[in-house]
């Protein structure tokens, strides 16, 4: 993690107005800032070009914010890569000064930074998360790439603090096909869980 609670530039990948298409936010509008760097390796990624932060614009916090307020939007969804490689404290302040919410997609190896109103916490097996995320978390977002995925899921879940935590299975997009019926089949006999569709693919949108 980059330390420094005045950090004022970030590499970043894209930055776009869309609609979220996933979990807990589905179907709400949002302006998604998507950082370059992320070392947590899943072989499934479908954002791998975000891995090398070199490799992407350096853009100052006072660009970033304003090209949020050049939108419509009163949701910021933080992605990445892994955003968390950096100390979002900065950011964050700017961008609730700009009257912006603040959602976050992490895995959770990293600490937690930042004023952030919903933690969106997707651990994966490939780097274990921060024991912190199992507190923090406002949802948990287990994707399923293979059937003894569910119960590595029902494993995190366990550890969950908050009652209010939403629990969502969602299955590896090449393998949805395959992982859907499981799922849904899955979460009809354990309803504690509901099933999240990547919808923005099926919209065939950002």
């Amino acid at each position: 993690m980059i330390q420094n609670k005045e950090i004022r530039e970030l590499p970043v990948m894209e930055s776009f107005y869309s609609v979220q298409g996933e979990g807990y936010y589905q179907g709400t509008p949002a302006f998604f800032i998507r950082l370059g760097g992320c070392d947590v390796g899943c072989h499934w990624c479908d954002v791998k070009e975000s891995w090398d932060a070199g490799k992407h614009e350096v853009l100052t916090v006072e660009q970033i914010v304003a090209d949020a307020k050049q939108t419509p939007a009163k949701l910021i969804i933080l992605t990445g890569g892994e955003p968390l490689m950096y100390d979002l404290t900065f950011l964050c302040q700017k961008l609730r000064e700009a009257g912006f919410s603040i959602n976050i997609e992490t895995s959770g190896v990293y600490p937690y930074s930042g004023e952030i109103d919903w933690v969106c916490f997707s651990p994966k097996k490939f780097k274990e998360p921060q024991e912190a995320f199992f507190e923090l978390a406002d949802e948990l977002k287990v994707v399923i790439f293979h059937p003894s995925d569910i119960a590595w899921a029902e494993q995190l879940a366990q550890k969950i603090k908050k009652p209010s935590c939403k629990l969502y299975l969602q299955a590896e997009w090449d393998r949805a096909d395959v992982m859907n019926e499981k799922i849904i089949s899955y979460i009809k006999n354990n309803p504690h869980w509901n099933i999240s569709l990547q919808t923005h693919k099926y919209l065939n949108i950002r």
